[in-house]
C-alpha cells in the first residue's frame, strides 16, 4: 500500500484546490447569506465543464476513472470552501450516480450514469420519508404494478438537490410484508414525469446553498425498465451506496478541519491581547496541537478506507467507523476554532462562524451517528471481535 498520492493523483488535488480558491471561496459567504442555491449551481456547472462529477466513475461511462481515492481528495477540496458546494456535488455523485454504478443495467449506466458523469444531468438519492429516516426499512412510498410500469404514490423528505435534479433514484416498497427482507425496490424517475413535484426546504442551520427538499410522488408512472438492480433487491442497493457515501462524507469533514485550523493560525498570530499575540499562549497552543492530531488521524483513516474500496474490499464496518470519527472530531475542531477566534468566531461575517453550522448535520444525515455504532457493533459481534 502507497501512502503518497500518484502524480496524477496530485495534480487532481492541485486542480480542484485552484477551482475551489477561484470560483467557490469568493462566493461561499454570499451563497450562506443568501440561501443561493443559483450560485451553487453556477459553481457546478463549472464543476463539470472540468470534469468533476466523473472523478470517481469508469471511463466507459463517462468518468475520469479516479476510483474512490480521488472522490474523497475531490470532496476534501471542495469543504475548504463551501459545506453546500460540497454536498451538491456529493448528493450528485456519491448517491445517485454510485446508485447507478452499483446496481445499474449496462443500458441504464448508458443512458443515465453518462450524463450524470459529465454534469449534463443533476442527481438526486431519496431514501428518507417524514416517517423512516435512522429506520430507513420502515419508507412507505409504495411503488404497485401496472402493466410495463410501476406507479409510485408517497413523499420523501430531506432530499439533498430534490428540486434541482433531473434524475432521482428513489426507493420504494414492492411488498409491504417483506420490507427490507426484500419488499424494498429502487427505481430511476426522471423529474419532469407526470405527478413528480418538489417542495424547498428554506430555514436550516446550515447548508443553507444546498437544495434540500421534499418530494411528492402522485401517481408517478415509472417504467419497469427503470428498476435498478431487481424487485425487492432496493435495500441492499441503498446500503451499499451508503457505505460508500459515508466515506466520502467523512473526506469532506478533513478539508473543513483543514481550513478552520488555518484561519485559526491564522488569526492567532495577528490577535494581540496582554501585549502579545494569542499563538504565543500555551492554551491556544494546545488547542492547535489537539485540532492538527485529530486532522492526521481523520485522513490516515480516510485514504486508507478510500484504498480499500478501490481494492475491492466491502467496507460496511470501515465506512461507518469513518463516518462515525471524523464527523464528531469536525465538531470539536470547529468548537475550538470559535474559541480561538473569541467574539469574532460568534459574527456572521467570519466564515468560521459558517463552518460551525454546516459541520452539525453531519452526525445527522447518512445515518445518524448512533446509527454508525450500531453498525459497528453489530459486525464485531457478529464476526466474534475485529
Amino acid at each position: 500500500m502507497e501512502f503518497n498520492f500518484s502524480e496524477e493523483q496530485t495534480m487532481l488535488r492541485d486542480m480542484v484546490r485552484k477551482f475551489t480558491d477561484n470560483e467557490v471561496k469568493p462566493v461561499a459567504q454570499r451563497i450562506d447569506k443568501e440561501h443561493n442555491v443559483d450560485l451553487v449551481k453556477g459553481i457546478f456547472k463549472k464543476g463539470a465543464e472540468l470534469g468533476l462529477c466523473g472523478i470517481p466513475f469508469p471511463e466507459q461511462y463517462g468518468g475520469a476513472g479516479f476510483g474512490e481515492l480521488g472522490y474523497c481528495i475531490l470532496l476534501e477540496e471542495l469543504s475548504r470552501g463551501c459545506a453546500s458546494t460540497c454536498v451538491t456535488f456529493g448528493a450528485h455523485i456519491g448517491l445517485a450516480g454510485t446508485s447507478i454504478l452499483l446496481g445499474g443495467t449496462e443500458e441504464q449506466k448508458q443512458k443515465y450514469l453518462i450524463p450524470l458523469a459529465q454534469g449534463q444531468k443533476m442527481g438526486a438519492y431519496a431514501l428518507t420519508e417524514p416517517g423512516a429516516g435512522s429506520d430507513a426499512a420502515n419508507i412507505q412510498l409504495s411503488a404497485k404494478r401496472d402493466g410495463d410500469h410501476y406507479i409510485l404514490n408517497g413523499t420523501k423528505l430531506w432530499i439533498t438537490n430534490g428540486d434541482i435534479a433531473d434524475i432521482v433514484v428513489v426507493y420504494a416498497v414492492t411488498d409491504p410484508a417483506l420490507k427490507a427482507r426484500g419488499g424494498i425496490t429502487a427505481f430511476i424517475v426522471e423529474t419532469n414525469t407526470p405527478g413528480f413535484s418538489a417542495n424547498r426546504i428554506q430555514d436550516k442551520m446550515g447548508l443553507r446553498g444546498s437544495a434540500t427538499a421534499e418530494l411528492v410522488f402522485q401517481d408517478v408512472r415509472v417504467p419497469k425498465e427503470n428498476i435498478l438492480g431487481e424487485i425487492g433487491k432496493g435495500f441492499i442497493i441503498a446500503m451499499q451506496t451508503l457505505d460508500e457515501s459515508r466515506l466520502s462524507l467523512a473526506a469532506g469533514c478533513i478539508g473543513a478541519a483543514k481550513e478552520v485550523i488555518s484561519m485559526s493560525a491564522d488569526f492567532a498570530k495577528k490577535r494581540v491581547a496582554f501585549g502579545q499575540p494569542i499563538a504565543h499562549f500555551q492554551a491556544i497552543q494546545f488547542m492547535i496541537a489537539e485540532m492538527t492530531t485529530e486532522v492526521y488521524l481523520m485522513e490516515s483513516v480516510v485514504y486508507r478506507t478510500a484504498w480499500m474500496y478501490d481494492q475491492g474490499k466491502k467496507i460496511p464496518r470501515e465506512g461507518a467507523i469513518c463516518k462515525l470519527f471524523c464527523t464528531e472530531a469536525l465538531d470539536r475542531i470547529v468548537d475550538k476554532a470559535v474559541q480561538i477566534h473569541g467574539g469574532n468566531g460568534f459574527m456572521g461575517e467570519h466564515p468560521v462562524e459558517r463552518f460551525y453550522r454546516d459541520s452539525r448535520i453531519n452526525r445527522i444525515f447518512e445515518g445518524t451517528n448512533e446509527i454508525q455504532r450500531l453498525v459497528i457493533a453489530e459486525d464485531v459481534l457478529k464476526k466474534g471481535g475485529f
